[in-house]
C-alpha cells in the first residue's frame, strides 16, 4: 500500500504533467481535495475519483477539515494503493501534504510525490515579475487572522487563497497596518486559465471586487522607498563595514550613551509638539541607536538582532496571559499587577533576588518618574492614603515645614518632600506622567516669555514687574 500525492497544476488541464496524467490514469482510487478546480472535469479515470468537499461543509475550522482529509486518505491507504490529488503543487500552499506525509510515515506507509505547476508560475506571468528578484508567498487565511503582515515591504508578495470578499476584507485590514490605504495592488483571477484577469485596485478596495472566487490570489508589489527594517539593518551594517564610515566604525556601546538619551528626549519633544511628521523622523533616529548598538554586538559576538527580537517577543506574550492565554482581567490595573507578578517569577527563576520592593528601577530615571514609580509600587501593596484628602493634607503640612525651615539644608530637604507629595497628588488626580506635565509647563513658560521679549520696546531689565506681567497676561489671552 502506498500514497501518491499528485499536483493537478494551477488550473488548465493542459498544464498537467505527463507523469501526473499517468498516475491518475492508472490509480485504483483517487481522492481529490476539491472538485472546485478547472481541470477536474477533464481528468482521466473519472470513475475512480472521489472528493473531499463534503468535509468543508461539515467542519468550520480549516484545521479540522485538513485533519479529516488526512484521516480519509490514511484509511483508504490501509485498504490498498491510493492517489491523493491537490490543486497546484503538493508542496506549495498545500497544508494537507505535510499532515498526510507525517501520518503515513508514522504508519509505515510509503508516500510518493508527483509535482505540478503551482499557482506561483502563472501569477509571476500575470504580475510581470521574476521570482529571483525577491518574492514572498503567504496564505491568505493565515494573513487574515493576523494584525500585522509578516512581510518585508521592499519585496513583492503573493497572497494565496483570497477566495471570498470576507477573506479579502480581513487580508486588507492586516496589510493596511503596513501599506498605505491607497497603495495599488492586483487581484489576479484564474491566473492559470484562458480566463486569466488582472484587476488593479487600491488596497482599501480589494474586498469590493465582485470577481473574487476560489481562483483569486492577491499580488502586493514592493512598497519601495527603502521602507523595510531589513534594509535599515543592511545600511547600518554597511556603515560599520571596513569600507563604511569612519565615525560609525569607531563607535562603541559606551560612546553612544549620550546619543541614546538625546534621541529619546527629542522623541518626547516631538510628542509634546503634537507633530506626527517630526515624531516619525525622531523615532527613526531613536531606532538608529538600537540598530547601531545591535550591529556592534553582532561584530563583537555578543548577540544578534534575532536575539533582541526573540527576547521582547517572548516577554510580550508571556506577560500578557489575558491575550495569549486563559487569564481574565478586570482592567488595566490588574494587567499591571499580573505583569509585576510574572516579572517577579521570571527573576526568581533566574536566581535573581531583590532586597526591596522598590529595587529594579534604572538609576538614570528622572527624579519625578522615580518618585511616581516608588509610589505606585508601594500603593500596590496597600501603602497609600484611603482618599485624596490625605495627600492634600500632607501637601499643606510639607508647605508649612518649608516656611519653618531655618537652614539651607532643611529647606533643601523640605523642597524635596513637597515635590514628592506633588507627584503623589498627580498620581491621585490621574496625571500618570508628571515629568511630561512639568515639561509642558516649561514649554508654556518659554512661549509666554518669548512673547514678552517680542513685544518690549526697550531692554527687559528697564521694565517694571507690572509692565512685564501685563505682557505675560496678554500672552495668556492669546492662547500661549
Amino acid at each position: 500500500m502506498t500514497i501518491t500525492i499528485i499536483g493537478l497544476g494551477a488550473g488548465d488541464v493542459d498544464d498537467l504533467t505527463r507523469r501526473a496524467w499517468s498516475a491518475l490514469e492508472s490509480a485504483r482510487r483517487v481522492i481529490v481535495r476539491t472538485a472546485q478546480h478547472p481541470c477536474v472535469p477533464h481528468l482521466p479515470n473519472q470513475a475512480a475519483l472521489t472528493f473531499c468537499d463534503d468535509l468543508y461543509e461539515t467542519h468550520t475550522a480549516f484545521a479540522d477539515v485538513y485533519a479529516a482529509i488526512t484521516a480519509r486518505v490514511l484509511a483508504a491507504a490501509r485498504e490498498g494503493d491510493v492517489a491523493y490529488a491537490v490543486p497546484g503543487d503538493p508542496y506549495v500552499a498545500e497544508s494537507t501534504t505535510a499532515l498526510i506525509s507525517a501520518a503515513a510515515d508514522e504508519a509505515g506507509i510509503p508516500v510518493e510525490i508527483v509535482h505540478g505547476v503551482s499557482f506561483i508560475e502563472p501569477m509571476l506571468r500575470a504580475a510581470g515579475i521574476d521570482a529571483i528578484d525577491g518574492l514572498q508567498v503567504v496564505d491568505g487565511l493565515a494573513l487574515a487572522a493576523m494584525h500585522h503582515p509578516p512581510l518585508n515591504p521592499d519585496v513583492p508578495a503573493f497572497v494565496a487563497q483570497v477566495y471570498s470578499r470576507q477573506v479579502a476584507s480581513d487580508v486588507k485590514l492586516t496589510l493596511m497596518n503596513q501599506y498605505p490605504d491607497e497603495f495599488e495592488v492586483a487581484l489576479i483571477h484564474a491566473a492559470s486559465t484562458r480566463e486569466a484577469d488582472v484587476e488593479r485596485v487600491p488596497l482599501y478596495a480589494i474586498d469590493r471586487s465582485e470577481r473574487i472566487d476560489h481562483l483569486t490570489s492577491l499580488y502586493v508589489p514592493a512598497l519601495g522607498g527603502m521602507s523595510s527594517f531589513e534594509r535599515f539593518q543592511e545600511i547600518i551594517a554597511h556603515l560599520r563595514a571596513p569600507e563604511g564610515c569612519p565615525w560609525d566604525r569607531k563607535q562603541t556601546h559606551e560612546s553612544l550613551r549620550p546619543y541614546l538619551i538625546e534621541e529619546a528626549h527629542e522623541v518626547l519633544e516631538a510628542i509634546d509638539h503634537g507633530d506626527s511628521a517630526l515624531l516619525a523622523e525622531e523615532l527613526g533616529d531613536l531606532l538608529l541607536q538600537i540598530v547601531l548598538h545591535t550591529q556592534i554586538a553582532i561584530e563583537d559576538g555578543e548577540f544578534h538582532m534575532a536575539d533582541v527580537l526573540r527576547h521582547i517577543n517572548r516577554k510580550m506574550i508571556v506577560r500578557h496571559p489575558h491575550v495569549w492565554g486563559d487569564v481574565s482581567v478586570d482592567g488595566a490595573a490588574q494587567v499591571v499587577t499580573n505583569w509585576e507578578a510574572i516579572k517577579a517569577r521570571e527573576k526568581a527563576a533566574k536566581g535573581e533576588t531583590r532586597e526591596s520592593l522598590l529595587d529594579g528601577l534604572p538609576k538614570g530615571l528622572p527624579a519625578l518618574l522615580t518618585a511616581l514609580k516608588y509610589q505606585n509600587k508601594a500603593a500596590r501593596v496597600g501603602f497609600d492614603w484611603p482618599d485624596i484628602s490625605g495627600v492634600t493634607d500632607k501637601l499643606h503640612e510639607e508647605l508649612d515645614e518649608i516656611l519653618k525651615a531655618q537652614t539651607p539644608e532643611d529647606r533643601f530637604e523640605e523642597i524635596g518632600d513637597v515635590l514628592f507629595v506633588l507627584v503623589n497628588l498627580a498620581r491621585w488626580l490621574g496625571v500618570d506622567d508628571p515629568e511630561s506635565a512639568l515639561r509642558a509647563a516649561n514649554h508654556k513658560f518659554y512661549r509666554r516669555w518669548r512673547y514678552i521679549e517680542a513685544h518690549v520696546q526697550r531692554p527687559l531689565d528697564t521694565h517694571t514687574l507690572e509692565e512685564l506681567d501685563a505682557l505675560w497676561n496678554e500672552a495668556k489671552v492669546n492662547g500661549l
